[in-house]
């Protein structure tokens, strides 16, 4: 089989197709032809050496995949071959709390990767994906779609809140589109008016362009006659942190995600203090959590939104094309 793996040395360039065994399922585990995947922003920091620099080389990256089951090893009994099936993006959390044993088990950071035309996994790190989403569509929840679902979701978005999003790449347009579902009014903002008239086709109340407006959390305040929102997701960094404090409402709360402006940075914890802000650490979300965003997502026939699908040899190209951050949704590269 083929699959691609960062040889020699991080970086795109050193992503490498390469040609390995074809794995043979052991006990409680299920091999998948794998026919799509997405990527996260996590991938292309992994890729570039800029996550966590202590990964042994070479490994097979990327953590999103969908497929189908082709065979089942011995004591397997939650799928079956032919079954269409995710890999969960912490393969041993399942359920409750996450745990730094848990956390170690994510796909696509050193260990197990999804870049690869097939790939053996133990029955409880796959769930069922919604029957009526092509792969491409599929391959986009693990990661994006159950952060976006954890940080939307999970924390009691209710009809009548308001939501603000920061940005327009795949975990800030599932927000957008969990949020709508569940009746919140959604402030969303970005560098691009195109990308703002989209967001409001798919039910932004209010777009923000933080370009023009660099003070983009007064802009917010006006919005929201000087109150806040009620929650922000926050996918910035430190970058972006400070506005958010400012953005989100007396008792508000911030689901902070992503780093994509830097990890690093001064913030004054005052106005956590004084407005009583709850800032809520958000990473991915347990297999119980995919399941149930899975079931929303078949009620509401809800589609992702892919921005654009590569061929499997182009993986490199895909990487580039995300570092250049003109993407309006996920991308994705059909495999299989």
């Amino acid at each position: 089989m083929k699959a691609f793996e960062v040889r020699n040395s991080f970086g795109i360039d050193s992503l490498t197709l390469v040609g390995k065994p074809e794995p043979s399922p052991g006990h409680g585990q299920v091999v998948i032809m794998v026919k799509a995947v997405s990527l996260n922003y996590r991938d292309l920091l992994i890729v570039k050496g800029l996550y966590n620099p202590k990964i042994s080389l070479p490994f097979v990256p990327f953590s999103d995949g969908i497929g189908d089951v082709v065979s089942v090893g011995e004591g397997v009994s939650r799928v079956k071959v032919g079954d269409r099936v995710a890999g969960i993006f912490m393969q041993k959390w399942l359920f409750g709390e996450v745990t730094e044993e848990k956390a170690k088990s994510a796909l696509g950071g050193g260990g197990i990767g999804m870049l690869s035309e097939y790939v053996a996994l133990h029955e409880d790190g796959v769930v069922h994906v919604p029957g009526h989403l092509s792969y491409e569509e599929a391959a986009a929840l693990p990661c994006a779609g159950v952060t976006a679902w954890h940080a939307v979701v999970e924390h009691g978005v209710k009809p009548g809140d308001s939501v603000l999003l920061l940005g327009t790449g795949g975990v800030s347009l599932f927000a957008l589109q969990f949020a709508r579902m569940s009746g919140a009014r959604i402030i969303i903002t970005s560098s691009s008016d195109k990308k703002l008239e989209k967001a409001r086709a798919l039910g932004a109340t209010d777009g923000i362009n933080y370009r023009s407006a660099p003070d983009w959390d007064d802009r917010v305040l006006e919005l929201t006659g000087g109150a806040g929102v009620d929650l922000v997701v926050e996918v910035g960094g430190a970058g972006t942190l400070p506005q958010s404090l400012r953005a989100v409402r007396m008792g508000g709360r911030i689901s902070l995600i992503g780093v994509l402006t830097g990890a690093e940075g001064e913030i004054n914890p005052r106005s956590i203090i004084m407005k009583k802000i709850r800032v809520q650490g958000i990473f991915v979300g347990s297999g119980e959590m995919f399941e149930a965003m899975n079931r929303a997502v078949s009620l509401h026939r809800l589609h992702p939104v892919i921005d654009r699908v590569f061929p499997f040899e182009d993986a490199r190209e895909a990487l580039r094309y995300m570092e250049g951050g003109a993407h309006f949704g996920k991308i994705c590269i059909r495999v299989n």
